[in-house]
């Protein structure tokens, strides 16, 4: 069972071992096998998700303000040893942080939903409905909407990508791969496994507030001080500066509500009751982002390669955690590929979907049950930067090397069906 845990998955295992051939299957062949009635919207059962979503967070906050008082219940009660006590009462807060997190993850998958008009047949259902639960979370609706939207019509395409654009050879001022050593590699990517946690610590807990401000791992062609907050920002058209403003009151309003929260409860209280739920929801933003986006089995393409379906098949679908990960975050990381495919199908509908293109798709559908905490580790550490030449290029290690090679015509047989 343990070393399961860190074991690769026999999907992984293969799709690496075999060369890489990019899809012949078109757009048309899979809008023939989804049937319609996956598109349509239904307002009713979108907002019960909305409302079943709501009502957990709300219970969950409730219980969570009964732990202490309970704890010190049973102290007084059953004579309880303080050290005992004091175990039993972190272990409640842990698992309150967990179950809130993930249902607040829910909020900002929901959110992300109705960014795509999947909640409702109305856009202003839709827009209240994302508005309203990206604000609570902090997360800029409009903003963070139209660079996400950008990114689906660019998906895994070097040059137009707006999410985890791979970061060159070049970029790290790495010698041609002619010429470079096991040293070279070494000196830019060498590190303590003590630094390594570190840094994805780092990227798990605050990846998306650095992403925010930053832009790092965005696409490289916006320049410095690139960011999801200024209106003016390339990240943005100028229709969509007056949503950007929108974005920005409302998480200002919300922290100033915060603020008045916290000043009334505590600091402590609201930092065990909201800080940490948030902080850990990031977590499994970024990881189910990170992880459709980045593997080492994963081609990215350049201009002259990339199309839609090849862009949008060049994702992962995998069981983040299981049978919650499909409940709460509403099947944004199960059936991600079918998500990217048609962005427009319900949440509810796209397992069904995803049966379908998987008929068409064959072995050209990624699935990796690989453990998600094994896959995150061994996409952080594998995935280091790819080529600066080449139309279908993998990630590379810290030595150079790539999990998975071209086949021999792959260029060949894609250039006939590129476009």
């Amino acid at each position: 069972m343990f070393s399961t845990f860190f074991a690769d998955s026999p999907e992984y295992c293969a799709r690496r071992d075999k060369p890489f051939k990019p899809t012949k299957v078109t757009i048309a062949e899979l809008h023939a096998a989804v049937p319609r009635h996956l598109f349509e919207k239904n307002t009713m059962r979108g907002m019960l998700y909305v409302f079943r979503d709501v009502i957990c967070a709300i219970v969950i906050y409730k219980l969570g303000w009964l732990i202490e008082p309970s704890i010190h219940y049973a102290v007084g009660q059953w004579n309880i040893p303080q050290a005992i006590a004091t175990m039993l009462t972190w272990c409640a807060w842990a698992i309150y942080w967990f179950c809130q997190s993930v249902v607040l993850a829910g909020w900002w998958c929901m959110a992300h939903e109705a960014g795509h008009g999947n909640v409702s047949s109305h856009s202003w259902v839709n827009h209240t409905v994302g508005f309203s639960l990206h604000t609570f979370v902090l997360a800029p609706y409009y903003s963070w909407r139209a660079s996400h939207h950008a990114h689906h019509k660019a998906t895994v395409s070097i040059e137009r990508d707006e999410n985890y654009v791979p970061r060159t050879r070049k970029d790290f001022g790495l010698p041609p791969a002619m010429n470079a050593t096991a040293r070279d590699y070494h000196e830019i990517f060498e590190e303590t496994p003590i630094y390594t946690l570190a840094r994805m610590i780092i990227m798990q807990l605050l990846g998306w507030q650095i992403y925010l401000l930053t832009d790092v791992s965005g696409s490289p062609r916006h320049p410095a001080g690139t960011n999801h907050i200024l209106p003016s920002s390339s990240i943005f058209k100028p229709k969509d500066r007056n949503g950007v403003i929108a974005s920005n009151l409302g998480i200002s309003f919300m922290a100033y509500v915060l603020y008045l929260w916290s000043r009334q409860v505590g600091v402590a209280m609201f930092v065990k009751l909201y800080f940490i739920p948030y902080i850990l929801l990031n977590h499994w933003i970024v990881m189910l982002t990170y992880l459709h986006h980045s593997d080492p089995t994963v081609p990215m393409y350049r201009k002259d390669q990339w199309s839609f379906v090849r862009g949008a098949t060049s994702t992962v679908d995998r069981p983040l955690l299981g049978w919650a990960g499909r409940v709460f975050f509403h099947n944004v990381s199960h059936d991600h590929i079918s998500h990217h495919l048609f962005s427009s199908i319900p949440f509810y509908n796209q397992p069904l979907a995803t049966a379908e293109i998987k008929r068409v798709l064959k072995d050209d559908y990624n699935y990796d049950s690989t453990n998600s905490f094994r896959s995150l580790y061994r996409t952080f550490t594998e995935c280091c930067f790819v080529e600066d030449e080449g139309d279908i290029v993998f990630y590379k290690n810290r030595e150079g090397k790539a999990a998975r090679v071209l086949a021999e015509d792959a260029l060949e047989r894609s250039t006939a069906v590129a476009h």
